[in-house]
């Protein structure tokens, strides 16, 4: 039998990656879109046929985390093996200057979608895309026994979202498992994400098109790693024997200045040239330092990531480049010729 998936917050980063991958392995795809007058689904467009065609295994269906009784429709009717929550108001940032929104559709979303698979009565294994930003002011390293200490609206509907998740993992037996990833790029990140907003500011400089880059704190430090390697994370652990909770990272932090340091360089550009530091981009309360211990997925699920930190920001400024009508620097394009898994080669 074909496994069925249903991914939320498919037209993203991640949930355009995991599409691929599941596509990949043979499973049918279904992702939740919202309605709108404008298409936001550039990721996923080379994933679309007709769903007439009977060669598709990949299938959209509009809904939102705000409206329960379509996902109750959407789950009734699809009958998935396998949920990915990966839906969110998920810009940190922007989640101070919209907190009931965020709180609404990042925290209230997963309970309405859990509660749908609870009523179906339907065995679904079920994955809550948790987030590092919950773990905020806590000492470093962070591992699965650290304590929470959110410091954004943002940190705190995600952490609303895993005690859910394991709320009706204990209370209804739900296999609902929290995948608490660390932060995770690629070219396909949201341009006012702060990496990705360095490497296309430096393809829009060298094209002539920007002068400068505007940034905030340049000194917070995150575990950065590859999106498409922790896209493996979250499929793996809808796959171990028991639901669970696992941190997914690197074991390595960089700051923000480490690279825009290492991303101009890569460009042969001298940042203070380039770079101005704007205090609207400051949050009002700051996470300064992000390191996973991911020991507990290496073992359990016999996971590691395989991009460094380096070579995440040249494939970034390559794919930049060429997004922007310039010809990559092609370093980053060799680290990826490395990999055996192209799932991702649509970047």
């Amino acid at each position: 039998m074909v496994k069925k998936a249903f991914i939320t917050g498919i037209t993203g980063q991640d949930g355009s990656y995991l599409a691929e991958f599941l596509l990949h392995k043979g499973y049918q795809v279904h992702g939740l879109v919202r309605r709108s007058s404008t298409f936001n689904r550039e990721r996923i467009d080379h994933l679309y046929l007709d769903p007439h065609d009977p060669k598709t295994s990949f299938f959209l269906h509009y809904g939102d985390l705000s409206d329960s009784e379509a996902l109750s429709k959407i789950i009734h009717t699809i009958r998935p093996d396998e949920i990915y929550n990966l839906a969110a108001q998920s810009h940190v940032r922007v989640s101070f200057e919209m907190p009931e929104y965020t709180s609404n559709v990042t925290g209230l979303g997963t309970c309405r979608l859990l509660e749908a698979v609870r009523s179906c009565n339907y065995p679904a294994k079920i994955y809550q895309a948790s987030s590092s930003e919950m773990f905020g002011a806590s000492p470093p390293p962070q591992d699965e026994q650290a304590p929470f200490h959110p410091r954004s609206p943002y940190a705190c509907a995600k952490l609303y979202s895993y005690w859910m998740a394991k709320n009706y993992r204990e209370g209804y037996n739900l296999f609902a498992s929290n995948g608490i990833l660390f932060n995770h790029e690629s070219p396909r990140r949201g341009e006012n994400f702060v990496t990705r907003k360095i490497t296309l500011s430096i393809a829009r400089i060298l094209a002539g098109k920007d002068r400068y880059l505007y940034l905030g704190n340049l000194d917070a430090k995150r575990d950065w790693g590859y999106a498409p390697d922790y896209i493996k994370s979250m499929w793996k652990i809808l796959q171990h024997g028991q639901a669970d909770d696992f941190v997914i990272g690197t074991g390595e932090t960089h700051s923000v200045r480490e690279f825009l340091e290492n991303a101009f360089s890569y460009a042969d550009l001298d940042l203070e040239d380039h770079v101005k530091i704007d205090p609207a981009y400051f949050r009002p309360t700051e996470v300064e330092t992000l390191i996973s211990n991911p020991e507990k997925a290496r073992a359990a699920l016999d996971w590691k990531p395989s991009v460094k930190f380096a070579e995440l920001v040249k494939i970034m400024i390559d794919a930049d480049l060429r997004r922007i009508g310039l010809e990559s620097l092609g370093e980053g394009d060799a680290i990826l010729e490395k990999y055996p898994e192209k799932f991702w080669s649509g970047d």
